[in-house]
């Protein structure tokens, strides 16, 4: 079990997610992953939306902390500098057919409902805040 840090990141009533397709399953999560040795969850998200998305945040707030696997922590975040889409981390570079495929792409918060997106409690939240 390794904890986990994602990003939340709200622009224009939108969501930031990674589309997933693995294993002809298609699905959706919030920029994050694994929690280095010695890092914070916030230093975590932050390294993770650069890797990931290509862009550089603000972290503010906690708005969920989630037990599946280790603790995963889901943090507001705001967009400070690069490109949305730009990511280089291993899941883009690595040829590996087994990790699917990762799609960052901006989502309506309206159609949160309507997607399969894990986990579907932070989903809810952003719903019940942002709406």
């Amino acid at each position: 079990m390794r904890d986990r840090a994602s990003a939340v990141l709200i622009e224009e009533n939108k969501v930031a997610l990674i589309k997933r397709i693995r294993n002809g399953v298609t699905y959706y999560v919030f920029p994050g992953g694994g929690i280095e040795i010695g890092e914070t969850p916030e230093k975590a998200t932050k390294r993770e939306a650069f890797e990931e998305l290509g862009i550089e945040i603000c972290v503010s707030e906690c708005i969920a902390e989630i037990e599946f696997n280790g603790k995963q922590f889901f943090f507001l975040g705001e967009i400070v500098g690069g490109t949305f889409g730009t990511g280089q981390g291993v899941e883009f570079t690595d040829n590996e057919k087994a990790r699917g495929s990762y799609i960052p792409m901006w989502i309506d918060i309206d159609d949160l409902n309507y997607i399969d997106v894990k986990p579907k409690e932070v989903a809810d939240k952003i719903q019940s805040l942002f709406n």
